[in-house]
């Protein structure tokens, strides 16, 4: 369907028009006529990206714009209208509730986009980190549309400068993220102070229990659409996992970067230290990186949003929560450094790239652990995941080299301030071969890449080796355990004490070890006991019950740029018991 057979306002269809589109997207096609031409409440069910915001702006907008000028068009012939002299004062007849600053000023700007040739309608954002009396300027001077954040919009009705008497709909944007968010309590707040008859739009791109709960609750007889299958991801979108040890999870991502010399991505963390850590990482190694967390004020906010938008930054590391609502078209990938804690949030992420009908990568990198839940990502999905090879030192030299080709094949050479040089560097040149004109040039380019690739190893798992090695440790932490237990039942302890690889030399202090624990295994509580701190390593006790979790969690992390790594404390020192055994062989060997 063609947003010219829909009926619209001749002023939002020359504004669509201006606008590039053509052809509706799917939820555009199912949401628009319903909206447009029925009194109903709509709940719809969409991945991110496929663009519902046209899908409830532009029948709204046209529907004011009809009220407003007394234009209506009869719903069994779209193409008639009535036309009346009257107006409308604004009043706000819709609102729209996003989850976040970013999102609600995306709304906001698309909206206004459309009622380009309506300049009749007032739209006004609003929304936390920015001055509530420069909002409450632009509010008394009329609001048709108002798209807040939850926050802003109820201090806004407690200093009663917001009036919603008059309204007549109400969507709710990215509705199972305002849960995510916490927004629960809020949003009970703000659908009391709405008028009881109104119409409600809730756009959601998963349905978690909780956003059924509020459908449930406070929309009556809901007409629902769906667009593709539930929870499903995008089409566009194709699903890459990469396995590798741990510790090895930094360079594999600077791998995967350097593998796409046109890489423009968000890289998912967990946790805001992790985020930070790994955005300083890449930009002292020589990415166009930066971090994106809930740390940063709102002006480091909107400045680092503002360089990735214009693509200043190849990599935005960024935690979920600081991420939502962030709206960035064509992005080439997405990367799950780590996985979420909860794997519908996937969804959201992976969403962020391939929109617009533009193919994107949403790639994973885990290690064998993990594996497990790429199976259940792939039934929250209904889509395959595909195991990839990290590439190899000489894959990305090879993939580096003919990326620099390409652009000085297809590079602009109509400069004429240049050509008065060139009998000059010709001369200069002269003594070279046209193959050894290549190799310095190639040479000069890429010396300090191959130089970092020069012996860099193979970080694919060998999963056959691996899964030996795991159970090798498995039976041996068995019989560990097994004993610790009886010695538990003979003094009532409940502790194993683990050995991390960091100690005094490196400024550990408990409270920082104590506060690593608690950031990253946050859905669990740990009991620590006993830490005892050496030059180069410490011993910690820690609840038997977490001490996998622990080990888990914290095994490659790094501290103060030291990679860390974790264990049992017997399995560690029979591990250096062996190492000093090999090195006395090999030393009497030399003898």
């Amino acid at each position: 369907m063609t947003f010219e057979e829909l009926g619209l306002h001749p002023n939002i269809l020359q504004a669509v028009q201006d606008l590039g589109f053509v052809n509706c997207m799917p939820v555009q096609e199912q949401a628009i006529p319903h909206i447009l031409y029925n009194d109903i409440n709509l709940v719809a069910l969409a991945q991110t990206g496929t663009g519902k915001t046209a899908a409830f702006g532009l029948p709204i907008l046209n529907n004011i714009a009809c009220s407003t000028d007394n234009v209506a068009y009869k719903t069994d012939d779209k193409k008639d209208m009535l036309h009346t002299t009257s107006s409308i004062l604004h009043q706000t007849s819709a609102l729209i509730i996003a989850p976040t600053r970013e999102l609600c000023i995306q709304i906001a700007n698309d909206c206004k986009k459309f009622a380009k040739y309506l300049p009749q309608i007032k739209i006004v954002p609003v929304y936390g980190g920015a001055s509530i009396e420069q909002q409450i300027k632009e509010l008394k001077k009329g609001a048709d549309i108002i798209v807040a954040t939850p926050g802003r919009l109820i201090d806004l009705l407690d200093r009663k400068k917001v009036k919603l008497g008059e309204l007549k709909y109400l969507v709710l944007d990215e509705a199972d993220e305002m849960l995510n968010m916490g927004f629960k309590e809020d949003l009970d707040n703000i659908f009391v102070r709405t008028p009881q008859e109104k119409n409600i739009y809730m756009f959601s791109a998963t349905m978690p229990r909780e956003v059924e709960q509020i459908a449930e609750n406070y929309i009556d007889n809901p007409v629902k659409i769906q667009i593709g299958q539930r929870n499903q991801g995008s089409e566009n979108v194709k699903h890459f996992y990469y396995l590798v040890h741990q510790k090895d999870r930094y360079l594999a991502l600077k791998r995967i970067a350097d593998y796409y010399p046109d890489i423009y991505a968000i890289v998912f963390c967990r946790t805001k230290v992790q985020t930070q850590e790994v955005a300083d990482m890449l930009i002292k190694d020589g990415y166009n990186a930066d971090s994106l967390h809930g740390d940063l004020s709102q002006a480091q906010r909107d400045h680092v949003m503002s360089r990735f938008r214009l693509r200043n930054i190849q990599l935005l590391v960024a935690t979920d929560v600081a991420a939502r609502g962030l709206d960035v078209n064509n992005l080439t990938h997405v990367i799950n450094y780590e996985l979420p804690d909860e794997l519908e949030q996937y969804v959201h992420r992976s969403g962020r790239t391939g929109r617009a009908d533009k193919q994107g990568i949403s790639i994973a990198i885990i290690n064998l652990k993990q594996k497990k839940r790429i199976k259940a990502l792939e039934n929250i999905l209904k889509k395959s995941f595909q195991q990839a090879q990290i590439p190899t030192a000489k894959d990305v030299c090879k993939k580096q080299l003919f990326n620099l080709i390409n652009r000085v094949e297809n590079v602009d050479t109509s400069n004429d301030e240049i050509d008065a040089f060139i009998p000059e560097i010709t001369k200069k040149l002269s003594w070279l071969s046209r193959e050894d004109l290549i190799k310095h040039f190639v040479s000069l380019e890429f010396e300090e890449l191959l130089k970092y690739y020069k012996d860099a190893p193979d970080l694919n798992v060998d999963e056959a080796a691996e899964n030996e090695k795991q159970r090798r440790e498995d039976k041996q932490r068995a019989k560990l355990k097994g004993k610790s237990s009886r010695q538990r039942d003979f003094n009532k302890e409940h502790f194993a004490t683990l050995c991390i690889t960091v100690g005094y030399k490196d400024k550990i202090v408990p409270q920082r070890l104590i506060g690593m624990i608690n950031e990253y295994t946050p859905s669990k509580r740990i009991e620590i006991g006993k830490i005892d701190i050496n030059n180069d390593y410490t011993y910690i006790e820690v609840s038997d019950d977490g001490a996998e979790d622990v080990i888990d969690a914290l095994n490659g992390r790094r501290i103060r740029g030291k990679e860390i790594f974790v264990d049992y404390k017997d399995l560690f020192l029979q591990e250096r018991v062996k190492k000093t055994k090999k090195k006395e062989t090999k030393q009497k060997k030399r003898r």
